[in-house]
């Protein structure tokens, strides 16, 4: 029987590995470290280690401050990509959770930077999204989504927003026109739920309910087959409580 052959060992970077545990000396060290004692605790010799912290705080992974070096803002800023990251799986867990209890897709979006931006979905062969025929950003007045958004706005974010993504009709159920979408808006409950009828699409029924996520505008959705609209309320009404449930327990923590 033939041998197999050895397993080739990885190439590493001596310059990378260095750098590296520089940043973690200096991260133990929440007040910062000199130069000297970062080298001390990494085994460097005081030369190189002058040159990686040179470096790493011209990338901005580290800064120096009265004679000592501390973790810079790209350290930061990638904590918080990591945070994030983890804040959009626990999302995805939970909207996969409510997919399967409903029988129904879930969505999350935020209004974000003048724009809704849909974070998540789940949805599957038995349950499928609604389809995006017309771009969700220039037709928030249309569907249950961007409506909710738009109600959690104030009067001139809603009116800038509008200015730049106009009313129009997308099926005859659509809101017809401003005014009457304005009206629809003002005329909700702080936690109401926002149901739509065949506006965005044909044989589609929606419902949005809106999330405090700090100063952010979020809401949850779900969407159901129009011969199944009697489902849609008591499907969002059970998807409200849980989520009040999980925000009020804080174990769904939203990073976005």
């Amino acid at each position: 029987m033939a041998t197999a052959p050895p397993t080739a060992a990885p190439t590493l970077i001596g310059s990378v590995q260095r750098a590296l545990r520089l940043l973690e000396s200096a991260g133990s060290h929440p007040d910062g470290a000199p130069a000297k004692q970062l080298a001390r605790e990494t085994g460097l010799h005081l030369p190189t280690a002058y040159h990686l912290l040179r470096t790493l705080t011209h990338e901005g992974y580290l800064r120096r401050e009265r004679g000592v070096f501390v973790l810079g803002d790209e350290v930061q800023r990638l904590a918080r990509c990591e945070v994030a990251r983890n804040g959009r799986d626990r999302i995805a867990d939970s909207l996969g959770r409510w997919r399967d209890a409903l029988g129904a897709p879930v969505y999350f979006a935020v209004y974000r930077e003048g724009e809704i931006e849909l974070i998540s979905m789940a949805d599957s062969p038995a349950a499928p999204a609604v389809a995006q025929w017309a771009d969700l950003r220039e037709t928030a007045h249309a569907h249950a989504i961007g409506q909710c958004l738009l109600s959690q706005l104030d009067e001139e974010s809603r009116r800038d927003h509008l200015d730049r993504h106009p009313v129009r009709q997308l099926t005859p159920y659509s809101v017809p026109d401003r005014s009457a979408l304005l009206e629809r808006i003002g005329s909700l409950g702080r936690i109401e739920p926002v149901v739509e009828r065949q506006e965005y699409v044909l044989g589609t029924v929606c419902a949005a309910v809106p999330i405090t996520v700090g100063s952010t505008a979020a809401a949850m959705a779900i969407s159901v087959p129009f011969h199944q609209q009697e489902r849609l309320l008591p499907a969002i009404e059970w998807l409200r409580r849980e989520i009040g449930s999980l925000l009020s327990s804080l174990t769904f923590s939203i990073s976005i």
